[in-house]
């Protein structure tokens, strides 16, 4: 009992200190330190024997060398090549060449509602290859918002369609996908193919037709109490062509789906005469995105200045992602060598016929509420993802139908979230609150959390 209660006062402070924009990874480290120490002194080591420096101040600092050396070159040097090829694409214009190509075809619906699922299908469509969910909703702000406006769509409709286009964690390029595959010990294409993309088809469609039905109720609704949404934006050719300035050329838009095309066709379930990594498979999409840019532009010194957001890239995740991941792991470690979120999945497994349910219920719950208070999916499901396995065996289940719903369930949890980065980005540009934005996410989002299970058990 006291190791709960000492676990649950930790991670209420963590929660404040994330609340108050104390940079999360420190936090987290600091947080698993001071539950290692209070471990200690109920009897439990840092470390294992094997691993011990004899000192045990030095062992509570190795424990977090011993997450590091773990991480960096396998889940950390995949997170920082992604993000090193995405911000390659963003600098050469490839990204926006692919928005570019995605929202053309959207004009031509006139339907407003139907519009409004259509775009949240094209913006999940798009997050495979853009894994910024800000910079994908800045994008989708700038071309696609004053459309549905302008067809009669309220602004806190658009922006909640919009801002939920991230909300599934999706594909090699998703940090969370990485962690999820990792733990079910598969690589993450497999992952993406065999366990995400069946769940997430049910998911999307829901939150296609959610979308639909839910902002047109809010809509009518406002409308019979006399809201008044302001003025329709209108979708100006000026401000579209603003939007897109740098996109590159139109076959560019291919340039960010090289890493996933190539990595499903040279995988065991297409053709597994070559065995392609991750980390070559976005090295060589890097080079062949590289040759493109030189024969298009026919500037070596110039091109060559271009691939420096590569490192650019890779040092910007390390600061954010990979340190967090590091950190969360060391804050995992601490609860479990406390022992209050083990006595929580004991309790679950003892529940006998309840036991699988009630265990998922309880991971799902944990994840939820981690992500609305953090705003993060990724500092969430680090920093609890490693109890997963643990708890999927402790009911006798296959690992994955744990994972696969808890790990979607961080980013549908996120479009709840009015701290979330892409909730206030585009509440901020369609002039509302973020309060006002997730009013109309949540009862969408809600619905997407119940497929999301019952598609797991179905296909899982």
């Amino acid at each position: 009992m006291l190791g709960i209660l000492i676990t649950v006062a930790v991670i209420a402070v963590v929660a404040y200190c994330v609340l108050k924009n104390y940079y999360p990874p420190i936090v987290l480290l600091l947080a698993g330190l001071l539950m290692l120490v209070c471990a200690w002194l109920m009897g439990v080591d840092p470390v294992d024997a094997k691993k011990s420096t004899n000192f045990v101040g030095f062992d509570f600092v190795q424990a977090f060398t011993n997450q590091m050396k773990g991480r960096l070159p396998g889940l950390g040097l995949n997170i920082m090549l992604i993000a090193g090829f995405s911000f390659y694409m963003d600098r050469i214009g490839a990204s926006k060449a692919l928005v570019k190509l995605c929202v053309k075809p959207l004009s031509a619906v006139r339907s407003p509602y139907v519009l409004l699922a259509i775009t949240y299908v094209v913006g999940q469509f798009m997050a495979l290859f853009i894994n910024s969910a800000v910079g994908l909703g800045l994008l989708l702000m700038a071309s696609v918002y004053p459309l549905l406006v302008a067809l009669g769509v309220s602004r806190a409709s658009a922006a909640a369609v919009i801002g939920s286009t991230c909300c599934l964690d999706l594909g090699p390029s998703s940090s969370n996908a990485m962690r999820a595959a990792d733990l079910m010990s598969t690589d993450v294409v497999t992952y993406f193919v065999q366990s995400q993309i069946p769940v997430a088809v049910c998911v999307i469609a829901t939150l296609a037709i959610g979308h639909f039905f839910v902002q047109r109720w809010f809509d009518q609704r406002d409308a019979a109490r006399g809201v008044a949404d302001g003025a329709p934006v209108k979708a100006d050719q000026k401000d579209l062509e603003k939007a897109f300035e740098g996109a590159g050329p139109v076959h560019y838009a291919l340039l960010p789906m090289l890493p996933l095309v190539l990595l499903i066709v040279f995988s065991p379930m297409v053709y597994d005469g070559i065995k392609l990594s991750l980390q070559t498979g976005i090295l060589v999409s890097i080079l062949i995105a590289f040759f493109v840019d030189l024969i298009t532009h026919f500037d070596f010194k110039e091109c060559c200045k271009r691939t420096s957001a590569v490192f650019e890239g890779m040092g910007k995740v390390f600061t954010s992602t990979v340190a967090l991941i590091c950190c969360a792991e060391l804050f995992a470690l601490g609860m479990n060598k406390m022992g209050g979120i083990t006595t929580m999945i004991q309790a679950a497994a003892a529940m006998e016929s309840a036991g699988v349910w009630g265990m998922l219920f309880i991971m799902l719950g944990i994840m939820v509420v981690a992500t609305i208070v953090t705003g993060s999916g990724n500092a969430a499901f680090f920093a609890f993802s490693p109890l997963l396995p643990e708890a999927a065996a402790s009911v006798g289940i296959n690992t994955a139908v744990l994972v696969v719903p808890v790990q979607l369930s961080a980013g549908i949890a996120r479009t709840m979230c009015p701290i979330a980065g892409v909730i206030i980005a585009v509440a901020g540009i369609a002039g509302l609150t973020p309060f006002e934005i997730i009013r109309r996410t949540i009862p969408v989002m809600l619905l997407a959390l119940i497929v999301n299970v019952a598609a797991s058990a179905v296909f899982l």
